[in-house]
């Protein structure tokens, strides 16, 4: 790997390349407004003002609009040869209704940073619309910790999800195409894997019969939603245009009736869905409220992805900027333990140091709080639930990079609360920071910026991975789940073995696994919440990912595809008499 340079600049960066200064204004509304009414109050800086606090010059942008780009792909590969920054990663505790704010703390360390002087840049996945229109509402912060343009951001923004699910539905159309026309690779319709994707939650398209009237050989078909398509897992993982079409070529779409593999390539599809994700594999530049570049690339979901942004756009801004901050999905147990196990080994990537978000709210309710009672004062629950922060420290560790603890703190949040978390973190031996940054923007988190500047002083490590590359998949499930989830073992169902068995003989052991489960615990149970030891994992089925190159294992009844809660947020939007989008955060 190239050796890291001295991530703090030698000398000043020139004031037109690098301005540190707010400017004046804007009106903030009070705390507690919309975030769509927070990030409306800002008026967005050209990008290619952004831009040069990178120094990228205006000929290396691909403009979408007056305030967002692409990276183009010639530039990118004109990176690959700079030496990189320092990789700061985001992880939190298990998460919970109360909320931990990943998204939010990211943004505020970035801005942090950037107030201190540093030259900063964040990386951070795109929303999906499922989980938008869903349960989770927008994904772009919270706050004065967003990323802007919001709306775009939360909503089509460059195109990248669109791209992605007709490329994907494209290789679906191939197969059923080559059925249709002789099916001269002798397919068997029982045994096609491929299914259809779509950027929303549906839970009636899960499972379907396709082929139906005459039109097409009738067989039984679903829907993924487009985050888990492993064509987003492949755009997210390529280095390059030339890896992203030998990744497309290596789908394992199905088998023949002798039980041979057909790939992607056999149906001569990965030039097609290359053309059609050649402008998506291009890294998206926006910016902060307090207009820290970020780039926002790539929506994996963690639960049944691995959860991270591209290696692109990481790449991108490590060679560009003298500290990242990025993101990985839900609780460390798994977007942090993918981040490691799967995109850096993948990747050669190094983070120099973790954060590791908590709440007090979120705390308490691992403590065995109501949602309701939150409001209330609790310090004996904030220490009954510092065993799930704990638990992820002790797992994080075992990674070998520096970590501290980052208190995303709520106005309810009491001094003697603080007081029994930093006594536990105080125990664990780890740091801890409170920032305010989703109230007060940098300056809630400049005290936090300034412990992970620290951290970052002292060179660190390689990290340690989970298992080896030449270990048995059934071994790598194992370690993840009895090192990580406190787990006594696993139970392999009938057909996740045979799975496990038939990757193993087809020359895909050496792979690296995806774990598919509830985010809401360290079981397969959501509603084990805390800390919970000795259980078994159960694990349903295997998926190959030959593509991405990864074996999913979907444990307990995870679905890739989500439906929508009983009262969706996209019945609280509206266009206003304005024409402005409301109800959107």
């Amino acid at each position: 790997m190239t050796d890291y340079m001295p991530w703090r600049n030698e000398e000043p960066l020139a004031q037109e390349s690098l301005s540190l200064e707010v400017p004046p204004g804007p009106t903030w509304p009070p705390p507690g407004s919309p975030d769509i009414t927070i990030a409306r109050a800002v008026t967005p800086r050209p990008i290619t003002e952004v831009a040069a606090r990178l120094g990228i010059e205006p000929s290396q942008l691909l403009p979408f609009g007056h305030d967002k780009a692409k990276l183009p792909l010639a530039f990118t590969d004109e990176l690959a040869d700079r030496s990189p920054g320092k990789l700061v990663l985001v992880t939190a505790i298990t998460p919970t209704p109360a909320g931990e704010g990943k998204t939010t703390t990211t943004v505020g360390l970035g801005d942090g940073l950037s107030r201190l002087g540093h030259r900063a840049a964040i990386c951070l996945r795109e929303p999906s619309l499922g989980p938008c229109f869903g349960m989770k509402g927008g994904a772009a912060g919270g706050g004065r910790s967003q990323v802007i343009p919001m709306e775009d951001i939360n909503l089509h923004f460059t195109g990248d999800f669109h791209a992605i699910t007709t490329a994907h539905n494209l290789l679906a159309a191939l197969i059923d195409n080559h059925l249709h026309w002789d099916n001269a690779l002798n397919l068997d319709p029982e045994r096609i894997t491929w299914k259809r994707t779509m950027d929303m939650n549906d839970r009636a398209l899960r499972h379907l019969t396709v082929g139906l009237g005459g039109q097409g050989v009738p067989r039984s078909d679903g829907f993924d939603i487009t985050a888990a398509s492993e064509i987003m897992a492949i755009l997210c993982l390529a280095r390059d245009l030339a890896d992203l079409q030998r990744r497309l070529g290596k789908i394992v779409v199905a088998r023949t009736r002798d039980g041979e593999p057909v790939m992607a390539r056999d149906l001569k599809a990965e030039g097609a869905m290359a053309a059609l994700l050649k402008q998506a594999l291009a890294p998206n530049l926006v910016q902060t409220l307090e207009h820290t570049p970020a780039f926002v690339h790539g929506g994996p979901f963690a639960n049944i992805a691995h959860g991270c942004n591209s290696v692109m756009a990481t790449r991108s801004a490590l060679a560009l900027a003298d500290v990242v901050v990025t993101e990985a999905g839900f609780g460390a147990d798994l977007g942090a333990e993918k981040f490691f196990n799967i995109k850096c080994r993948q990747a050669g990537l190094r983070p120099d140091a973790v954060v590791v978000v908590a709440t007090l709210r979120a705390l308490k309710m691992h403590g065995g709080v109501t949602r309701e009672a939150l409001g209330q004062p609790d310090p004996e629950a904030v220490r009954r639930g510092a065993a799930n922060l704990a638990r992820h420290v002790e797992n994080l560790r075992g990674f070998g990079v520096p970590l501290m603890v980052a208190v995303n703190q709520f106005d309810q949040d009491s001094a003697e609360e603080h007081a029994v978390l930093r006594e536990a973190c105080d125990q664990l031996g780890v740091e801890m920071a409170v920032s305010s940054h989703w109230r007060d923007g940098s300056a809630g988190s400049e005290a936090l910026a300034e412990r992970v500047a620290a951290l970052l002083d002292a060179p660190a490590p390689e990290p340690t991975l989970t298992y080896a590359d030449d270990a048995g998949l059934v071994d790598k499930v194992r370690a993840i789940a009895t090192r990580l989830y406190g787990a006594a073992d696993i139970h392999l169902e009938e057909r996740a073995q045979r799975q496990l068995e038939e990757y193993e003989a087809l020359g895909y052991g050496h792979l690296p696994v995806c774990i598919a489960k509830t985010q809401y615990s360290f079981t397969a149970d959501p509603g084990a919440q805390g800390m919970v030891v000795g259980h078994v994992l159960p694990i349903r089925e295997v998926e190959l990912a030959a593509g991405a190159g990864f074996v999913v294992v979907v444990c307990g009844a995870m679905m890739r595809m989500p439906g929508m809660p009983r009262h969706p947020a996209s019945v609280d939007m509206r266009l206003d008499e304005d024409g402005e989008i409301e109800g959107l955060s």
